[in-house]
């Protein structure tokens, strides 16, 4: 196969340190999560902690999708954190993708990014509601989706653990990653409310969510947590039917650790 290895112009990873870098990929480093799907592991470099996201090679039809009609999870990853950051959002700095392919079917990909040092993900908000300053980070966090919206940004994978977050004199800042799955358009009113149905199905959190945003786009705040909650349901619903059903028909797979 051969290896297709694009690098940001200001980084100071060239193709031999990279090369270096993923050659004894799944040995070394610190993984991160389980590696269940796609695997993630800190690497270091010259004293400079680097994130690479390893893609689970794709089936078949993929290999031939992403070798000729589509670009590959780790090029959008990359491209859209330049697009993010040129726009004014933040995520951790791109560094390089590498894409393994051959003559016909596409294989292994990387997305390398700088390791962002960050306090703690939305998660932590959801998981618990004690959590100090909750309310505040919420209306926070509100205020940065209304920037992603009017910006054109259709984050869809907005979930608890794709936003990072970190504590300063000013306030709170908030990274987004996982970054594949993005659309740039001009998005309705029940696009950008259904844009919050990953996060919790929390009435308490929902509530403060809508009342935040019901203030930023200037509706009734009683309209917003209506279509709110109803896009909250909908999502849950739906995830527990697709989980119930690959429980009972792909019992086979291997289980998440």
């Amino acid at each position: 196969m051969s290896i297709k290895i694009h690098i940001h112009e200001e980084s100071v990873l060239n193709r031999e340190s990279i090369q270096h870098m993923l050659k004894n990929f799944s040995a070394e480093g610190e993984l991160i999560g389980t590696g269940y799907r796609n695997v993630i592991r800190i690497l270091d470099v010259d004293g400079q902690r680097y994130n690479v996201k390893a893609f689970k090679v794709p089936n078949l039809v993929n290999k031939i999708v992403y070798r000729f009609f589509r670009k590959s999870k780790a090029e959008r990853s990359f491209l859209y954190a330049e697009k993010l950051l040129a726009s004014g959002i933040l995520t951790p700095n791109p560094i390089a993708y590498v894409e393994h392919t051959s003559l016909i079917v596409f294989g292994k990909s990387y997305y390398i990014s700088e390791q962002l040092e960050y306090d703690f993900t939305i998660r932590k908000i959801v998981d618990d509601p004690s959590t100090d300053d909750y309310e505040n980070i919420l209306r926070q966090f509100t205020r940065f989706t209304f920037e992603l919206h009017e910006k054109g940004i259709h984050f869809l994978d907005h979930s608890p653990g794709n936003t990072l977050i970190k504590k300063d004199a000013d306030g709170y800042k908030f990274y987004l990653v996982d970054l594949n799955r993005m659309e740039f358009k001009t998005l309705s009113y029940d696009e950008r409310l259904a844009n919050f149905a990953r996060l919790s199905p929390k009435d308490e959190m929902l509530e403060i969510l809508s009342d935040e945003y019901a203030k930023l786009i200037g509706k009734p705040h009683s309209e917003v947590r209506e279509r709110m909650f109803h896009f909250s349901q909908q999502f849950s619903s739906s995830f527990k039917k697709r989980e119930a059903f690959k429980k009972k028909y792909y019992f086979w797979r291997k289980k998440k650790s």
